[in-house]
């Protein structure tokens, strides 16, 4: 078992996430996402541009070994925030998905956030799984949005209702 600790992400850590994220775009099939970023351009999208509100990484002797951010981006409701999760795949470190989301939701309560957003490709067994462990229910199914490539694939629209505390 490998020890890690969790931690807010700084602009220092852009780099390394990015290669983190980039490896994850490259082997395809577990996030919307299809081109690879910079590292200015991850800062903005994860870690301090305007739609953030919360990044948190997953942090090991050898490294990052994931991240989670909470944003906002496009249009939902008044009192909501997306979330995306990714974590390093080789190796995989079990527990690091849970243990950033309770960094998440902590972050949320303190925003006031009332439901955190998660839209997964339906190739994506494994963020669904993960989603559904941490207990988001699916409100929606945005029917055949289609990849770079043109292949349509449904996206989950799955929500967590944050409690306050």
């Amino acid at each position: 078992m490998v020890d890690f600790g969790i931690r807010e992400a700084r602009a220092s850590d852009a780099d390394e996430l990015t290669l983190l994220l980039n490896e994850i775009i490259a082997a395809g099939g577990t996030t919307a996402m299809e081109v690879a970023l910079s590292p200015a351009e991850f800062r903005e999208w994860f870690i301090d541009g305007p739609s953030v509100f919360a990044c948190h990484v997953a942090e090991t002797d050898g490294g990052l070994a994931g991240f989670q951010e909470l944003s906002r981006y496009g249009d939902l409701p008044r009192g909501w925030a997306d979330i995306g999760t990714f974590s390093r795949m080789h190796p995989k470190i079990p527990g690091v998905g849970t243990a950033l989301f309770a960094a998440t939701l902590t972050a949320a309560r303190a925003l006031d956030i009332e439901f955190i957003n998660a839209t997964i490709r339906a190739d994506n067994t494994g963020g669904l799984a993960y989603y559904g462990k941490m207990g988001f229910e699916t409100y929606s199914i945005t029917k055949d949005v289609p990849l770079r490539d043109g292949t349509p694939v449904d996206r989950f629209n799955k929500r967590y209702r944050v409690v306050s505390a």
